[in-house]
């Protein structure tokens, strides 16, 4: 073999590689993370989790991939880790689809056109020149993810094409032959196929080049049986790296991958190699093709998968005691697993899970913040310092994990929504920074030993019970990206505008009359500007959602301001109304209320 072959096999490795990579982008992008979905929500039994592993797995080809995100889901708690056992089962089983879409170059033509179109010859470039049309000249809609994954596709079968004419010299060749004698040692064999699998970090990719070595006629089923059974136990690598630091159920996931293909590997050499020993099988020297590759990998998938079915609750009891303890509690910060981040709709799903607990504790945190004001308890104070130390982490660690992921290949609609992300959980964070300033006023009150005057206490706790109905609408539309919800937020805001306006008002009267000391209308200034601007901050989330689901041409989607101004002169019927309904049900009751005689 002179070096111009050895530099086409290389070049063809690497071009079936890169095109392998491709490919489950493309389909990555193309799933927006709905196969993570599926993973996470139909997997009750581990029949389901077998279907569902099989298929995810064929998709994305690749079953490294699949048990690392369950380990991300078990890492972050949505997931039990019974779950896990019939999805890595199925995993393995859907890895082997690759290795049968390849074996078509081991078809013959013979002149049909059909058999013909699919030749790797053929069919790679054929995919590849439909796959560039998508990509750059087909706009769009999904075009440019199929475009994606058919010119990864185009990559692969050329690639697989180019690496079976390079090895075709290699057939004469005494070192190549002495090379695969050795790996009938199935314990050198299955070395080998770890070790190159793990460096790969695709057991796929290394059961295609297996089979571009088929075609030499070198490979039987001796020499290639033990290379199968490593290659198997080297794709586990990458699910324990990815363990690493994890939490127990976590690592305990990635050892069930790990010891499932283990021991169904010794247990099937065991088995053939005895059963070689005894009755001397016919095919045990028999030169593999392609074809005979890809089946008996799926052969050895689907008996593994069937022999440790009635064991898999024993599997779990093992990586139990091999990693004791109870499970951790779930961290709030575990949603954002750095896993995910492979997958960016699957992170920003978790993201944006993460802003709505800061939405949660903001909320919490209010609460807890006017409950002072009428009653002071340290206990309740403690909670709530706990709690904004909760929120400010929780800040960091979603911008971290944000800033992150746009180092990732993005749609537009991602960074869109990385965007609305970043927005929100300020806003989030500013309501609980507030909150805490309201916290504070009640201890000066406390500190001080004064109190508010019943009417004054009547006015705060109007105005209070408005703005908590503001954040509870806010948190809710964005919960549910309901367009209905975020409408209901800017009525109550304007109402909470004019309630600070009035108060205000009724204040600078008290001062005048000498009915308010000093340190009283400071604090209760204070709590007005604190309280009117968590409500403005309410109102930027609902104009976010607003944003995102108001319908094409909508006024909202184009000038934000615009809309605002356009609400608050009277140019929109129902949030004249809305608006109405929150003034009569906070505003008009104070009207009701006598101008206060004592003192503040």
């Amino acid at each position: 073999m002179d070096a111009s072959n050895m530099i086409s096999m290389l070049g063809a490795i690497a071009l079936f590689l890169f095109g392998m990579s491709t490919m489950t982008d493309g389909l990555a992008q193309l799933s927006s993370g709905r196969l993570e979905h599926i993973l996470e929500k139909l997997t009750d039994n581990v029949f389901k989790g077998i279907v569902v592993g099989a298929l995810v797995t064929a998709i994305i080809h690749s079953s490294a991939t699949t048990t690392v995100m369950c380990v991300g889901f078990v890492n972050a708690g949505v997931m039990k880790l019974e779950q896990t056992i019939g999805i890595i089962m199925g995993a393995n089983i859907g890895t082997t689809v690759t290795a049968q879409i390849l074996r078509l170059s081991s078809i013959s033509g013979d002149g049909d056109l059909i058999l013909t179109l699919l030749q790797p010859s053929v069919l790679g470039p054929l995919m590849a020149v439909a796959g560039i049309v998508f990509y750059m000249f087909i706009r769009g809609g999904n075009k440019k993810n199929v475009g994606q994954i058919l010119i990864g596709m185009g990559m692969l079968f050329i690639g697989m094409n180019t690496m079976t004419q390079a090895v075709a010299p290699l057939q004469n060749e005494p070192w190549l032959q002495e090379m695969f004698t050795a790996f009938s040692n199935p314990l050198l064999g299955m070395a080998v196929g770890a070790a190159i699998t793990a460096l790969l970090q695709s057991s796929t990719a290394f059961t295609g080049i297996l089979q571009a070595l088929s075609t030499t006629g070198l490979i039987r089923f001796n020499t290639a049986i033990p290379l199968i059974m490593g290659q198997n136990i080297g794709t586990t690598l990458t699910a324990l790296l990815s363990s690493a630091g994890a939490s127990k159920n976590a690592k305990r996931t990635a050892l069930i991958h790990f010891f499932f293909n283990v021991i169904g590997s010794l247990f099937f050499l065991v088995v053939l190699y005895a059963g070689n020993a005894m009755f001397s099988f016919p095919f045990w020297q028999g030169v593999m093709d392609m074809g005979s590759v890809a089946n008996f990998h799926l052969i050895f998938n689907l008996t593994c998968t069937v022999l440790f079915l009635p064991f898999h609750k024993a599997l779990v009891r093992l990586v139990e005691r091999l990693v004791p303890g109870e499970a951790d509690l779930r961290d709030d910060m575990a949603i954002l697993d750095e896993r995910f981040l492979s997958s960016p709709s699957l992170a920003l799903e978790r993201a944006h899970e993460g802003v709505i607990q800061m939405g949660d504790y903001a909320l919490s945190n209010y609460r807890l913040a006017v409950e002072l004001l009428d009653h002071y308890d340290a206990k309740k104070l403690e909670r709530l310092s706990e709690t904004e130390i909760a929120l400010d982490k929780m800040e960091n660690a979603l911008d971290d994990y944000l800033m992150q992921l746009t180092d990732r290949a993005l749609t537009p609609q991602e960074s869109a929504q990385i965007s609305e992300l970043l927005h929100t959980l300020s806003d989030f964070e500013r309501i609980g920074d507030y909150a805490v300033n309201v916290s504070e006023c009640a201890g000066a009150l406390h500190n001080k030993g004064i109190t508010f005057s019943l009417i004054a206490h009547e006015e705060l706790s109007a105005l209070t019970a408005a703005v908590d109905e503001a954040i509870e609408k806010a948190l809710a539309c964005y919960r549910s990206r309901s367009y209905e919800l975020s409408l209901q937020v800017e009525p109550i805001e304007e109402v909470v505008d004019l309630m600070r306006d009035d108060l205000r008002a009724r204040h600078i009267e008290r001062l005048k009359a000498g009915s308010c000391t000093v340190e009283l209308g400071t604090q209760f200034l204070e709590l007005l500007i604190n309280l009117e601007r968590i409500s403005d901050h309410c109102s930027n989330v609902a104009l976010i959602i607003l944003r995102q689901t108001a319908p094409k041409g909508d006024l909202v989607r184009v000038d934000t301001h615009a809309y605002t101004h356009q609400l608050h002169h009277g140019h929109d019927a129902e949030f004249e109304q809305m608006f109405a309904e929150s003034k009569a049900k906070y505003y008009d009751p104070l009207i009701a209320i006598e101008p206060p005689i004592g003192e503040e």
